[in-house]
């Protein structure tokens, strides 16, 4: 089969996933490039970075227009998150690979650990009823509307500097930050995962931007590999932002961590592959 179609297959499945759980795909697109079509690391994050910005673009207006997205506390979040992907792009090209496929398989099982730990705990279920509505949201059609409130308080320091993190985390390994704000929106603001998942959609794309421009200027961006890439990128991800709400909240859980770990080894070996 033609290595376009593959690439385009590929995107496909990582748009659909990436869409679902908020993530935009790079976590699947990273090592798809790197381990199944020899792209190097740094060309692969570049490439990923575009994937998801479109990630981002097809699926964010449909979790707007449900009223899914938080958008007054991913604005706010996404200030610290932009930072950490202009501090991430400027030293990106200064790290090893072997050094940076290390630091994205031990993300990998640290955020895989933290979602395991949050399996444990009660689910804090959408909205549905009234008597499933925390105290501090209410009904708005299919969707709800949030007191931000709730949310800007508190905690905010922490995910302020987990934010800035998740920007850093952007430029070096092409993920978007969505692997890091997802779980730190759920399980340190206490934002329901739907909902972060949801946010995290509209957020990434704004800091995979920021991202994308410093790989575009040093020409770390492969036109050939990103177009088929990309584009399967797009379909999956409009497919998958109109599934998401079908799929219970703690297979959500489970997919992300399983996903996670299979990437964690994936990537481990590749660091121990490169000489």
């Amino acid at each position: 089969m033609d290595v376009g179609l593959l690439m385009l297959a590929g995107g496909i499945a990582a748009g659909a996933f990436g869409s679902i759980l908020g993530l935009g795909g790079g976590l699947l697109i990273v090592p798809l490039l790197t381990l199944a079509f020899g792209l190097p690391l740094r060309e692969a994050v570049g490439v990923s970075l575009v994937c998801v910005i479109v990630t981002s673009s097809a699926s964010a207006g449909v979790y707007l227009q449900r009223k899914q997205a938080n958008l007054r506390l991913g604005m706010v979040l996404e200030l610290f998150t932009a930072t950490g992907a202009i501090i991430g792009g400027a030293i990106a090209f200064l790290i090893d690979e072997r050094l940076l496929a290390g630091l994205f398989a031990i993300l990998l099982v640290y955020v895989a650990a933290t979602m395991l730990g949050g399996l444990r705990r009660r689910v804090t279920a959408e909205p549905a009823t009234d008597d499933e509505t925390p105290p501090h949201a209410h009904a708005v059609g299919e969707g709800v509307e949030r007191d931000d409130r709730a949310y800007l308080s508190g905690r905010m320091p922490v995910a302020a500097v987990g934010s800035v993190g998740a920007g850093i985390a952007s430029a070096l390994l092409g993920i978007g930050g969505g692997l890091i704000k997802v779980p730190l929106m759920h399980l340190v603001l206490g934002v329901p995962l739907r909902i972060a998942t949801a946010t995290s959609n509209l957020m990434i794309g704004i800091t995979a931007s920021a991202s994308a421009i410093v790989y575009l200027v040093r020409g770390g961006i492969d036109a050939y590999v990103a177009g088929p890439t990309a584009i399967g990128v797009f379909v999956g991800a409009t497919v998958g932002s109109r599934l998401g709400h079908r799929i219970g909240q703690r297979q959500l859980r489970v997919a992300f961590v399983l996903v996670l770990l299979y990437t964690a080894v994936e990537m481990a070996r590749r660091a121990l592959a490169i000489g």
